[in-house]
């Protein structure tokens, strides 16, 4: 490519000049191509390790005038041909005019001049992405795919030069981190090292230091593990992997693949030597670290954040900070953890202004709310620049919506693309009749604690006191931090949560800390609307739902009755209907229960959305993936600070039994509600970390008990019992009775234990969690679950169809291995299909992966035991149609096992009879096979056996009498279900239920056989023996055709002269595979029962054929289509000779359409030649082709003609 021109001072050092005029000179830098010696290998080993492949190309193009010693890079190339068209185009366009000039240094500055402007065109006219990323990054993503034969649908991310530890010996190189794999190379002194390992077979991925590998990050998939080391930057090259394998899971889990964020911010500078794709993967991680802290929803992104101070008037203090500023949201968080943490959403503010700079008081900023709030931020870098985009977004923030229109043109951002657009515009008093969900139900207005709890009469005591004290407390926060979305969160307010949030106050201070009040302001009307659609449509979800509403707190009043029960359907089938990914999953029922216990039915949704999408992100989907995640981190973090318990509960495996309903329901369906409810507290304001920490204290407070326990089940009682008596002695409700406590408390219960005292022993001991090594340890364990996960679908498909397939579990599984990558591998770079049309995790998991007619093909050269040279591609295509039988263009595992199975294991007669089915449709299409119409015919009208036909023509006459039967005695159930039993059996098809095969159907049938005997060592056997087939078929064809016609007239279509079965074209070929094709020829001509006389160049072309050599085609003028004929073909049997006139009439000599055969008749010809009998018996080991499968690339390479020398890669 063009480069800017640079200035080079030695020429020749480390270069080979190649090519020289007056004015430029090619060179070829040394080390590459052939030849080198020592030189060429110390050159290779430098490149390697001096960062200078990745930057220099092989090949580039100099400019210098006369004597000066001064030279011009102008061109680089990484290939002969490349660099070749630029020096062509020099000496096309640029020599004379050059000659034209006197003086050098304007020779120099037209080169320059010119050069430029080319470049400019080409960035002018090429894509965005290319005027982003660095020329010297390009050149290392084409190295790229030169080395590792990648496609360009495959983006490099990033590279990095490190060492890769094959063994004890470390070897420098670059790692390549692209989309989808990770890939290394290393070359050095003659040595070369290739590595591309997918994403989506990373098990594990960590940053580890030790004596053998100092500082290394280790990548680990099912096989082996690899170590890479002395990185430049370990910990950024490591999150980079991190955010690569996240994606990888994503795609395995949800079929989420990389999309390039198009909403992202541009940069201001580009930075040198970073893609587009890695700043735009820094941006999501600063996204999702930005949205995390603050509760907001994934449609906000973050714009920017710069340092500065908020005065906080309760301190009366300038607290050092940072401001983030986003498309709906200002944001503040201290530096100092918990100190003081701020949100703004830009709908509540009413005026951003500048005051007045002072040395107290540096660039100032103050912005004020709707609710009379003022907050001022100080000590701003650029702060003209910051109330710019401040403006900028309020301008583009509408003012508070007062109807249903902003919902219904703009449906949630974070909603799934299938939810359906909300209906018509409705002001909220013009709701449709019939409605199912209206402003006046009473569970619209308020919770039904407080609706349930209207009639109960105030008692005065110690708890209500206590209460209202509690309430008191807030009241007085909500004055001096302020009330609502823009009030101060500090160290006081999680002082209050953790000593229990009032009755009164528990579903306003949700919404606030859950961040589902900034959602639910935006959607005005977006939950009724939701419900009217979702109501009444029967869904497998909605049966789930009607199943579980009534195991939903039964021993609470609440839900006793159908006010309660009906308005958790209707949260629960408007949430399911929003997210069909979730849907419902077990455990939603219960969270959401308690939800509407304290908040309206739209309130509860909005929680609902919160819990499922962000705050315990993949819990609910249908392989509770989230849950097993953070039940792998609770088992590391036992580890970590309860390592003597940890080895005994691993012994007795309780950890993973325990933890699943204890993260699921946050505790609610294992301790007594008014308990529980104060963890869902902590919850809503800390997060996850709060579970995790009462989880480590409940462990600790057992821990003598567990140790001493013998079995699983004691563990499990002691934990249950422990549980059950955690009281809450605050509470102003009625005792609720909690079924498992009743079930487990025995003669002599435990002694309470107060609810506030384990959340306070579990900040005590365990407080020191932190959210970031939480996140940490989860991507970790998503890689384990997701991976194990994958594992187990893969068993339980092995396990599917085991029975039907004679592979042994290990040949079904590395099958399994294999088509599962190509699945992979099409979600990567295929253009035909989405994959989400591939992919969809709620399927069986033999449904899950499916692959399409060109990765079968693929798969099928690969594996199949019938090579056929270059007639496989036509073979495998018309199996792929065979085994599609719900013409969906996609097959799954165990179609494709199917396929492979008969031809690996079945007898002469499983494998004739997969052969004989691949030349009759649906296998052959129209376009191969013209005159397949009464095959068709035969395959589509004649489904039943035909003894069953004959039953049925015996029994026409009856057909009265029977009903007459039916009405007098009516059948009774046992006869239904023997029926229906018999309808569930699979039916084996005899060899009787083929169709008939036509003449073109068996010339096609005869090319595949000749195609398939041509590589095998006993060809001419095979050739000899097929030809005697033929023959004989061809005859019973014609006996068969005059018994049909019963003797009387003859066919009026002429069977072909001579039918090519066709040998494979073959350039060079022996003097005995000529005379094996004559003697096939001759064979096939004398089948010919009816042939109209030959005129004389007919009996020339006869001649012809009898001399006929290996080179030559021998065919049948009405067998082929035009564009089947090659040129060195010879066609027998036409009507004239001249020019293409046979070519033109070979439909007068078109196959019989009278004439056809039976699968039984082809069966027994084959079985007279000891050939073909010993060809189909012989046994196949399909393992010797797994092997060979695997060691081809994992990427399909493309074959690149520019290339000076191939790279013997190693894929590992």
């Amino acid at each position: 490519m063009w480069i800017t021109p640079e200035e080079v001072l030695l020429a020749n050092a480390l270069w080979v000049s190649e090519r020289a005029n007056p004015y430029f000179i090619l060179q070829r830098r040394k080390g590459h191509g052939r030849g080198g010696g020592i030189t060429g290998l110390l050159v290779g080993t430098l490149d390697v390790v001096l960062d200078s492949s990745a930057r220099v190309a092989p090949y580039r193009i100099l400019h210098q005038t006369g004597e000066s010693q001064i030279f011009w890079n102008i061109a680089c190339g990484s290939s002969r041909k490349e660099i070749t068209e630029h020096w062509e185009w020099l000496e096309t366009n640029l020599l004379q005019t050059l000659s034209i000039f006197d003086n050098d240094d304007d020779i120099t500055t037209f080169v320059k001049g010119k050069i430029q402007g080319i470049i400019a065109e080409e960035n002018k006219s090429g894509k965005p992405q290319e005027d982003e990323d660095p020329g010297k990054f390009r050149e290392a993503e084409l190295k790229m795919r030169k080395l590792f034969g990648m496609p360009e649908e495959e983006k490099l991310v990033n590279y990095y030069p490190c060492s890769y530890w094959k063994g004890r010996v470390p070897r420098q190189g670059w790692i390549y981190l692209s989309v989808n794999h990770l890939c290394f190379y290393s070359f050095l002194l003659g040595k070369e090292v290739s590595l591309v390992v997918q994403w989506t077979e990373v098990t594990q991925l960590d940053k580890n230091a030790t004596l053998v590998f100092p500082e290394s990050i280790r990548v680990s998939t099912r096989d082996t593990e690899h170590f890479f080391s002395m990185f430049l930057n370990i910990n950024e090259t490591f999150k980079l992997m991190e955010q690569l394998a996240n994606i990888a899971m994503r795609q395995l889990l949800d079929n989420e693949s990389f999309a390039a964020d198009r909403f992202l911010p541009k940069p201001g500078k580009t930075l040198k030597n970073v893609s587009a794709l890695k700043r735009d993967l820094d941006a999501r991680a600063k996204n999702e670290r930005y949205r995390a802290l603050f509760r907001l929803t994934q449609d906000e992104r973050l714009d920017g954040h710069t340092d500065c101070t908020l005065w906080t008037p309760f301190t009366k203090m300038h607290v050092v900070g940072q401001m983030f500023v986003s498309n709906n949201y200002i944001c503040f968080a201290s530096r100092e953890e918990d100190l003081c943490q701020l949100i703004i959403p830009l709908r509540e503010v009413t005026i951003v202004e500048k005051a007045d700079s002072s040395s107290v008081l540096p660039s100032p900023l103050s912005i004020s709310t709707k609710n009379k709030m003022t907050f001022l931020f100080a000590n701003l870098k650029d702060r003209d620049f910051l109330v710019q985009r401040i403006s900028d977004f309020l301008q583009r923030t509408p003012d508070r919506p007062c109807g249903l229109n902003a919902q219904s043109e703009n449906p949630s951002p974070s909603t799934p693309p299938s939810l359906p657009p909300s209906p018509s515009v409705l002001g909220l008093g013009e709701m449709p009749q019939n409605q199912h969900y209206s402003p006046s139900l009473p569970t619209a207005k308020q919770g039904l604690l407080q609706i349930y709890q209207q009639d109960v009469p105030e008692e005065l005591g110690p708890k209500v006191t206590r209460e209202k004290m509690k309430e008191e407390s807030w009241n007085i926060h909500f004055f001096e931090y302020g009330r609502g979305v823009c009030m101060y969160r500090t160290s006081k307010t999680r002082e209050l949560v953790l000593n229990g949030i009032p009755e009164s106050l528990r579903g306003e201070l949700w919404l606030l800390f859950s961040g589902a009040q900034n959602e639910m302001a935006t959607h005005p009307g977006y939950y009724g609307s939701l419900v009217e659609q979702a109501m009444g449509k029967c869904t497998l979800a909605t049966e789930e739902i009607e199943r579980d509403l009534h195991r939903s707190m039964p021993e609470h009043h609440a839900f006793q009755n159908e006010m309660g029960i009906a308005a958790l359907r209707r949260v629960l089938t408007a949430y399911a209907y929003r997210n069909p990914g979730i849907g419902y999953c077990q455990a939603m029922n219960i969270v959401t229960s308690v939800l509407l216990l304290y908040c309206t039915e739209e309130e509860a949704f909005w929680l609902l959305v919160a819990l499922c999408e962000r705050m315990l992100p993949d819990y609910y989907n249908t392989r509770v993936v989230g849950a097993l995640v953070d039940q792998g981190v609770f088992e590391e973090l036992t580890r970590e600070c309860l390592p003597l318990l940890y080895e005994r509960m691993q012994e007795l495996g309780v950890i993973s039994t325990i933890s699943l309903s204890w993260f699921l329901t946050l505790f609610l369906s294992v301790m007594p509600f008014d308990s529980a409810v104060l963890l869902v507290d902590c919850f809503f304001y800390e997060g996850i970390k709060v579970i995790f920490q009462v989880s480590l204290a409940v462990l600790h407070a057992n821990m003598d008990q567990l140790l001493s326990c013998s079995d699983e089940g004691e563990a499990m009682t002691i934990l249950g019992r422990y549980l059950d008596n955690v009281v809450n002695k605050q509470t102003v409700s009625p005792p609720i009775p909690h079924l498992h406590a009743l079930l487990t408390s025995g003669n002599n219960p435990p002694p309470e234990i107060d609810a506030f005292e384990l959340i306070k022993a579990s900040y005590e001991k365990f407080g020191s969690l932190r959210a970031d090594v939480i996140e940490q340890m989860r991507f970790k364990q998503r890689l384990k679950v997701i991976q194990s996960l994958e594992d187990t679908a893969k068993r339980s498909v092995v396990r599917a169809i085991m029975t039907e397939s004679a592979f042994t579990i290990e040949e079904l599984e590395e099958l399994y291995v294999l088509f599962k990558a190509k699945h992979i591998m099409s979600c990567y770079w295929g253009a035909s299909s989405t994959a989400a049309e591939r992919h969809d995790p709620s399927l069986p998991y033999l449904e899950q992966y499916r692959i399409d007619c060109g990765q079968f093909v693929q798969l099928f050269s690969a594996l199949a035991p019938w090579s056929c040279g270059l007639h496989t591609n036509t073979l495998s295509s018309r199996l792929f149609r065979l085994l599609d039988q719900n013409k969906d263009t996609l097959i799954n595992f165990k179609e494709f096992v199917t396929g492979l199975s008969g031809m690996y294991h079945g007898d002469m007669t499983e494998k004739l009879k997969l052969l004989y089915k691949l030349h009759l449709p649906p296998a052959l299409c129209p376009e191969e096979a013209e005159s397949a119409l009464e095959a068709t015919q035969f395959f589509t009208d004649d489904d039943t056996p035909q003894g069953e036909e004959l039953k049925e023509a015996g029994e026409t006459s009856a057909a009265g009498d029977t009903d007459d039967r039916k009405e007098e005695k009516p059948k009774d159930y046992k006869y239904y279900l023997r029926m229906w039993a018999k309808e569930k059996e699979p039916k084996k098809e005899s060899i009787k239920d083929l169709p008939r095969m036509n003449q073109e159907q068996f010339i096609e049938m005869c090319k595949t056989l000749y195609n398939m005997f041509s590589e095998d060592p006993m060809e001419q056997e095979l050739y000899h023996g097929i030809a005697t087939v033929a023959s004989l078929l061809l005859r019973i064809g014609e006996v068969g055709k005059k018994f049909t016609n019963n003797g009387g007239r003859k066919a009026e279509a002429q069977l072909p002269s001579a039918i090519d079965a066709l040998q494979p074209e073959r350039e060079d070929s022996s003097g005995e595979g000529g005379s094996g094709q004559s003697l096939v020829s001759k064979a096939l001509a004398e089948a010919q029962l009816e042939t109209p006389p030959p005129t004389a160049a007919g009996s020339d072309e006869d001649a012809k054929d009898d001399t006929s050599v290996s080179s030559y085609s021998v065919v049948s003028a009405g067998s082929l289509q035009c564009e089947d004929i090659a040129d060195d073909t010879v066609l027998i049997g036409c009507m004239s000779g001249e020019g293409g006139d046979g070519v033109d009439r070979r439909r007068g000599s078109a196959p019989d359409a009278d004439w056809s055969i039976t699968f039984e008749q082809v069966l027994a010809s084959f079985l007279t030649e000891t050939s073909l009998v010993d060809y189909f018996e012989k046994k196949h080991d399909i393992q010797s082709k797994i092997v060979a499968c695997k060691l081809l690339r994992a990427v399909e390479r493309q074959t690149s003609s520019s290339s000076d020398h191939d790279f013997s890669l190693t894929t590992q």
